[in-house]
């Protein structure tokens, strides 16, 4: 091998110094610059003594340099031979300035195209991280925006997506944050020197969202194994993550480890589905209920109530409706039997729009004996039931109907295709098939949706989303229609993929539509915000646990005779039942609150009709 010459090596260790960048850059055109000035210096001080006079070498050399930065300044010089001297530096401090320019120029565009690219670390404590990036984020950054309204906040977000895209998307879905900062970086959240981007360790909660596509579930499963193997600090942020296939639930679980909160979100769409086949309206309620700009759950000591029974703590407050108490070891009691008596160690778990309103009444409002119904048992009635379109929560909804349905109970199925195994025995349902082009009006009206007493739209999963809801819509549209001529004999409960399109839908007069992924999103901000609601939301999706029921109203107040609500809790009380709200029919389909008002005052009059209903915490039969 050839001995590299002098001149080589030193080309060699010259190319390694720029390969440092602007730094290395901007310091060879420093030494440039003081050798420049360093020989003209001593040029003038050896040659031209009559035209310095008695000035020193550091005084040349400060004039020297400032006609480096400045070629007008040697305007004013005298002498030829000082003249051309002070040209040759004026002309060197030219190509270097301007080089330096450029240096500067070059060295801060790529510094901020570093920056556009998301990938410097955030030095944040306490703040909100979201792992992945999907149509879920922009209801999760919008809740958490609410959620610490009035506070400096910060909300990280780390996905494999361009930093400047994901900023402008959220600038035209979320807007204005208020005090609460959004911060996104470009990564993948399944690599570690990744993860690091969003300072995990300082964070108070971490949200996984599943990513679109056929299967979610492994990213986010993969996402979780490698925040359970992380080292972490002392304290370990609070984990919460929703997989959309229950067969992935234990797996999930496994990975995550037992601090993390796993949101069955196939299971919860399910039961929304199938709950509000028997209460339309119930979707409503439960985004009331998850969402920070209506009334939200809270957990609260209540000096002042222990010793006292459950059922006088539902009448002492002024703002806020009790609706379980939360035990020392962590367990939940929703609607807990009347007689409960109230630890010192409880807490009260109160439906409220802010914790700050919520407070005890100095005496309780006193309710109307006479406008509360007089007690009768309620006896569950077979009921014939259209569910037009199929997906793969199908199977499911109808395991579900068939546990709660009355027997001889009546499900139809009207597709284009008859399902696989929809025939097969069941304990209380009765289960045909009836083909059917779900956006064809003619084919709609063969099926006679005017004999059944409610009728479920499911979305189609095997189209895109966007087209699954617009193919929806239309077939809402021809069964409003049919409906209205045939004087309104059935509610219409349907599934949207996305809220937006509820908007549009509202035309249809629908008695419920269920956005499922919009439920998992709120969900998911209500736990990653309060850990110890997942314990609640857990009971409250739970059948065998206490669950929201729309009752008719007609079961606790006379019809027709002026009441206030201290009187529906008084008769929601005898029944074993926690009262809070109702829903007043004729604004059903009015948004923004389709008719359901939470947590009213008790001093609130009303009068309702066998057409509305009241809204309340209980354990069905």
């Amino acid at each position: 091998m050839p001995r590299l010459t002098v001149r080589e090596r030193l080309r060699a260790r010259f190319d390694r110094t720029m390969d440092r960048g602007t730094p290395a850059l901007i310091g060879w055109l420093a030494l440039a610059s003081l050798l420049l000035i360093s020989v003209v210096t001593a040029l003038v001080a050896i040659f031209d003594r009559a035209d310095i006079g008695d000035k020193d070498w550091l005084e040349i050399a400060w004039e020297s340099m400032l006609r480096t930065l400045d070629p007008g300044t040697m305007g004013a010089d005298e002498g030829a031979l000082f003249r051309a001297f002070m040209l040759i530096v004026t002309i060197g401090g030219i190509f270097i300035v301007s080089s330096l320019i450029g240096v500067l120029t070059n060295g801060m565009d790529n510094r901020i195209a570093e920056l556009r690219k998301g990938r410097s670390r955030v030095v944040e404590s306490g703040h909100a991280v979201i792992l992945g990036w999907s149509d879920q984020v922009f209801t999760v950054v919008s809740e958490l925006t609410r959620a610490n309204h009035g506070t400096r906040s910060a909300v990280v977000i780390l996905a494999d997506e361009d930093k400047v895209s994901m900023d402008d998307q959220l600038r035209a879905r979320v807007g204005d944050t208020g005090r609460t900062r959004v911060l996104c970086r470009s990564g993948s959240p399944l690599k570690r020197a990744d993860l690091e981007l969003v300072s995990p360790d300082t964070a108070r909660s971490i949200t996984v969202i599943s990513p679109p596509g056929s299967d979610p579930d492994i990213d986010v499963i993969k996402v979780l194994l490698l925040l359970n193997h992380r080292e972490w600090p002392e304290r370990r942020p609070h984990v919460v993550a929703a997989v959309q296939d229950s067969e992935n639930l234990a797996a999930a679980r496994l990975a995550a480890g037992p601090d993390a909160q796993i949101v069955d979100a196939d299971d919860i769409a399910v039961r929304l589905v199938a709950q509000s086949h028997r209460q339309s309206g119930l979707s409503t309620v439960c985004n009331d209920l998850l969402n920070f700009s209506g009334s939200e759950i809270y957990m609260r000591a209540e000096p002042g109530l222990v010793g006292r029974s459950y059922a006088e703590a539902l009448h002492a407050y002024e703002l806020g409706c009790p609706i379980g108490l939360h035990r020392a070891d962590d367990s939940i009691a929703l609607n807990p039997p009347m007689d409960t008596r109230i630890a010192e160690t409880d807490q009260i778990i109160v439906i409220a729009e802010d914790d700050l309103l919520v407070r005890l009444a100095a005496r309780p409002v006193p309710w109307m004996d006479e406008a509360i119904a007089p007690m009768k048992p309620r006896s569950a009635r077979a009921d014939r039931t259209l569910v037009i379109g199929w997906n793969g929560r199908g199977p499911k909804i109808l395991d579900l109907l068939d546990r709660q349905s009355a027997p001889d109970s009546v499900v139809d199925v009207a597709t284009a295709q008859e399902p696989p195994d929809l025939r097969q025995p069941r304990s209380h349902l009765v289960i045909g098939y009836r083909p059917c082009e779900t956006t064809s009006r003619a084919s709609l009206e063969k099926l006679e949706p005017g004999s059944y007493s409610t009728v479920v739209v499911l979305a189609d999963d095997t189209v895109p989303d966007a087209h699954a809801d617009d193919r929806t819509l239309v077939t809402l549209l021809h069964l409003r229609d049919i409906e209205e001529r045939l004087g309104d004999p059935y509610s219409i409960i349907t599934e949207m993929n996305d809220d937006s399109n509820r908007e549009v839908a509202q035309v249809t007069k629908a008695d419920d539509f269920i956005v499922s992924t919009k439920m998992i999103s709120l969900l998911m901000t209500q736990m990653a915000e309060n850990r110890h609601l997942h314990a609640v939301f857990a009971e409250l999706f739970d059948p065998a646990g206490a669950e929201v029921h729309l009752h008719p109203a007609d079961e606790y107040v006379v019809p027709g005779v002026p009441a206030n609500f201290a009187t529906v809790i008084e008769a929601a009380q005898r029944r074993g039942e926690t009262a809070i709200g109702y829903r007043v029919k004729a604004h059903g389909n009015v948004a923004p609150g389709f008719g359901v008002v939470l947590n009213p005052t008790k001093s609130t009059p009303l009068t309702l009709t066998g057409a509305d209903s009241v809204i309340v915490i209980a354990q069905e039969p």
